[in-house]
């Protein structure tokens, strides 16, 4: 079993599973939901740009894996979760687009990491685990959106090689504060 998976070690790397990997641990399998909640609620409550004004509700979180899950299960998404000692620590996923595009194309719709696990790397493996399911998924393009004041995301989105494409000036609205939304994509063409 991967050491981050089990007790021991001062730091140890995040275990980063994906949707199929989950599914075959019927304890994480079952305890992601309310994982993902509770990281979730407790970023957006701390107002972090996840694409909530509020926290989001058990049912809501658990709506939106069914959907990713789903979607994985046809090849048209992906989930990655990142654990330690079996805590879930952080998760995002990506999706492809619906409507047809001239190439394949997928955004990567949300990289959410525990506050606690901040500054760890976990966002950087789930990334990267992300871009390679995207790769192997035959994606040519991975975008993605950042609110602008988020600067250790970007710098982690331009540490992996996503090149900025566009910026919405003051197009994020939290209450009266307003916020760029920022525009990244990786060609994953350009990757050997």
């Amino acid at each position: 079993m991967n050491q981050a998976m089990t007790s021991g070690g001062a730091s140890p790397e995040p275990a980063v599973l994906d949707a199929m990997e989950l599914a075959s641990d019927a304890e994480l399998e079952a305890g992601l939901a309310e994982s993902a909640h509770r990281i979730l609620a407790d970023l957006v409550g701390g107002g972090a740009a996840l694409g909530w004004i509020e926290p989001p509700s058990r049912d809501e979180v658990a709506a939106l894996l069914e959907r990713v899950v789903s979607a994985a299960r046809s090849g048209d998404a992906a989930l990655r979760a990142a654990y330690v000692d079996r805590r879930l620590v952080g998760l995002g996923y990506r999706l492809r687009h619906a409507r047809p595009t001239h190439r394949p194309h997928a955004d990567l719709e949300k990289l959410a990491v525990d506050a606690a696990a901040h500054g760890r790397g976990v966002g950087r493996a789930l990334t990267a685990a992300l871009i390679a399911d995207a790769r192997d998924a035959g994606i040519d393009v991975l975008t993605l959106d950042t609110r602008g004041d988020n600067t250790p995301a970007l710098r982690l989105h331009r540490s992996l090689g996503f090149a900025l494409y566009g910026r919405l000036p003051d197009f994020v609205a939290v209450g009266e504060r307003r916020y760029d939304k920022v525009l990244h994509m990786l060609d994953l063409r350009r990757q050997g």
